[in-house]
Parts: C-alpha cells; structure tokens; sequence
C-alpha cells in the first residue's frame, strides 16, 4: 500500500539525504576545529546526536516543500527554491530544539557551516539520482492481462511521475474485451502464463479484462502467485501508482470486499488526541494572527460587520454542522439565498479575504470545529448540503466520502488546485476515497506536513 506515496526511488533519495546530512556536522566541525573531530567533540561533545537531530529536521523540512512527493515535478530553479525553504525549515526546527535542549547546542558557526554544507550537498545529491531515478533497477516490470477499455487506462498514465514504479512489459488479449482498443506492446501468449512471465521476468500481473464472466484463467494466475509473481486487480494497481481511486474503472465488489475504509477502536482514540493537542497548540500559536484578522476585517467593513460566519456543511456519516470561518466576502455575497460556487477573480471576495484566502487564515476558526469534534485537521473537505445533493445525483460513490470526518486539509488539497465546477468535484472525490480507505496516523502527518507546500507556494487559493 502506497500510504505515503513512496516510491523505491523516492526512498533512495531519503536514505541518501539522510545519511550525507548526517555527517554534514562532522564536516562543519573539522573546518571549524582544524580538521580535528576530536577537539571538536571535546569542545561541544558527541557529534553523533547534532547529526541525528541535523538529518531528521532536515527531512522534515524537505517533506514539508514536497521533495518527497511522488507527484514532485519542479524544475531545477523549483528543486533550488525548495531545498533553500526547506533548509530554512530545518533551522527553525533546530532553534527549538536547542530551546527545549541546551545540551545538543553545536555553536553558531559550526550551525551556519552545517546548514550550508546540508544545503549544498542535498542539491548534489539531488542533481546526482535526477540521472538515475529513472533507472530499470527501482521498476517493476509488469503484464497486463487485457487489452480493452479497462486497460487502456493504464495505457494513458502518460506522466513521467505515473510512471515513475513501474515498466509495462505488455498486454494480453483475453475473452470479453471491447474490440477496437488499441493498446501498445500486444503479446502473444503461446504457452502457459507462468512461462511467459519467466521469459519476460515479470514481477507483476494486473487483472485488467473487461469481462471476467469465464474467462478469467484462475489457474495460471495461480501457478503464477506460487511462483513469487505478485498478482493485483486493475483498481488496486492504478489507486498504489496515482494516489486516487479512479472512478472510471471502480466497481463496488472492490470497496465491499477489498481492505480499508475502516475506523477501529484504537485509531478513533489516537485520532481524536492528535486533533486536541494539535488544535491547541495551533491555537496557541495562531491566536495573534486570528486576532489581526479579525480587526482587519472590522477596519474594512465596520465596526458592526459579523468577522465569523457559521455556514452549514456535511460531515461524517452525511450529519450537518455549522463551519466556523472568517468571513472573506461581503456580507450581502448570497442575498438572494441561492448557494454559488466561488470563481477566481470572484468579485464577492473582500480585499482582507483575498489576502486570508491566500494564506489560509480564513480556516483558522475551524480549529474550533475540530476541538468540538464536527472536524478533522485532516480529511476531505466538508461540502455544502446544497452541493452535496446535487454532486451525489451526479456523480457515482460521491457519499461514501462521508465514511470520515471532514478535515481542514486533506489528501485532495496536496494534488489539486480550488476547482468551483463538478469536474473538479469529481477529480476531488478520487483523492478523497483514497483517503477514506487508507487513512491512518501516518499518512494524517504527511499531509499536514506537505500542507506547508500548500500555503507556502499558495497552490488553490481563489
């Protein structure tokens, strides 16, 4: 399962960032110290902690910018910018920890040459494996059973990132795919499928037929699952390569019968901690931000204008609650009480919730809503019920995202732009079903995490 969307490459490049920012302080204090390791430890004491702590901040940092995004494609000016935020990122971090624990303190100059030389070694290595990411080596080699309509999504996964796992080796024709589909490298299968994978050194087979009903060849794909060939259904290879569950190709026996989407006991209790200790300590930290907001907002409309407004939202299991916002368009922005999508350039946004809407500060209030248990920090974003009726008409599963609570940032928001069109809701829906089935704690910090790429380069904001 593709919790955080890692692939092997992705994981090469952490292991190696790691390890050359691991010793990055051994490097600044040899030049600090005279080439000497030993006097650098007798004045400052053991490295081998500055490097865990140097390496791990780092990491975090470098998350945060969406280094480690599979679906990562900043240019060289792009991977520049990052890395420098994300090295900055790291400092912050170091500072506190410095803060909480004197003891790990290294002395400003072997600091300033650390982050220097952290900075310019991840770039190397970054220049370095951007040669060799791409190599045969970190790919699975795949066979796709079928050559119809259900396949020919794979055959579409054009983008260097789709691809970045995995190597399609071929498709075999089978019985019941729609004819006239044309699908690159056609194989011809002359004996049995376990001898064509060993031919061909498959590691992977993706069940992609149209039509199942007597035709799907269970022994082979037996033999071929004894043999160490690993055997995955069309929904499951393309929900681990693209981070979504396509809609095109879903069938409900997938979601009644396949693991996930489900909330046990334990994640319940771990969850809702997370969301009260974070909720208050962002809180605490937001509270002068939220106060500015709020006179911003006075100063612009006058002293009697509403700065919360409460707007009626769907939550878990499709309940309805009152989500707190700082108000960002004028006061009359749906008199007419027809509910309308927001559109870029909207001219109901006030000047003050232009700049909160870019930011995101307009979402602060709703860490009252995660406190009081309506929200998440993380989940799908809540619709209006006016919306959600009209999607649910529409579009096929669009209520099943309602098997979680709505969060203030989600799996969705990390890939998409703000889309105001049902299009959009559509392609929203498919992150957030991947989100529903393999939620956990992990993948909760991840996001919020890269959420920081999110404001930072201020991706979606309208």
């Amino acid at each position: 399962m593709r919790v955080l969307g890692l692939h092997p490459q992705i994981l090469v490049f952490a292991a190696l960032e790691a390890a050359v920012c691991f010793g990055a302080p051994y490097v600044a204090a040899g030049i600090r110290f005279d080439e000497s390791i030993a006097a650098a430890e007798a004045e400052i004491g053991p490295l081998w902690p500055r490097g865990v702590l140097f390496a791990s901040t780092m990491l975090l940092g470098l998350v945060s910018v969406g280094l480690y995004s599979a679906r990562q494609r900043a240019g060289a000016a792009g991977t520049l910018v990052r890395v420098g935020v994300g090295t900055f990122a790291a400092f912050v971090l170091i500072v506190i920890v410095y803060y909480l624990a004197p003891g790990l303190h290294i002395g400003r100059g072997v600091l300033g040459l650390t982050l220097a030389i952290g900075f310019c070694a991840c770039l190397f290595t970054r220049a370095l494996m951007s040669k060799i990411v791409d190599a045969e080596i970190f790919k699975r080699r795949v066979l796709v059973y079928g050559a119809g309509v259900r396949a020919a999504s794979i055959a579409r996964l054009r983008r260097r990132t789709d691809q970045r796992g995995f190597r399609i080796i071929g498709y075999i024709s089978s019985h019941g795919d729609a004819a006239g589909v044309a699908c690159d490298k056609p194989l011809m299968q002359t004996g049995s499928l376990l001898q064509l994978c060993r031919s061909l050194a498959v590691d992977e087979i993706v069940v992609a037929m149209d039509d199942r009903r007597g035709g799907l060849p269970v022994k082979d794909l037996l033999n071929c699952r004894m043999s160490n060939i690993r055997v995955i259904e069309l929904e499951s290879f393309l929900e681990r390569e693209t981070g979504k569950v396509r809609l095109d190709v879903l069938n409900a026996s997938w979601m009644i019968f396949g693991s996930g989407f489900c909330c046990t006991g334990v994640r319940k209790i771990t969850a809702r901690s997370f969301d009260v200790i974070a909720s208050l300590l962002l809180l605490m930290l937001a509270w002068p931000i939220m106060l500015i907001t709020a006179l911003a907002i006075k100063l612009e409309d006058g002293i009697r204008a509403p700065v919360v407004y409460r707007q009626t939202r769907v939550g878990l299991h499709g309940r309805h609650f009152g989500m707190l916002k700082f108000r960002s368009m004028r006061v009359d922005a749906e008199q007419d009480g027809q509910p309308r999508w927001c559109q870029k350039g909207d001219r109901r946004v006030t000047r003050v919730g232009a700049v909160a809407r870019i930011f995101r500060v307009d979402e602060l209030p709703q860490l009252l809503n995660v406190l009081l248990g309506d929200m998440r920090f993380v989940g799908p974003r809540p619709e209006r019920p006016e919306f959600v009726e009209s999607l649910s008409r529409k579009i096929p599963y669009y209520r099943e995202r309602h098997c979680v609570k709505p969060g203030i940032t989600g799996w969705a928001q990390l890939y998409l732009s703000y889309g105001a069109s049902e299009q959009a809701a559509l392609e929203k829906l498919e992150y957030d079903l991947y989100y529903a089935k393999n939620h956990c704690l992990l993948l909760d910090l991840s996001i919020l995490l890269q959420t920081a790429e999110v404001i930072v380069w201020r991706k979606g904001a309208q």
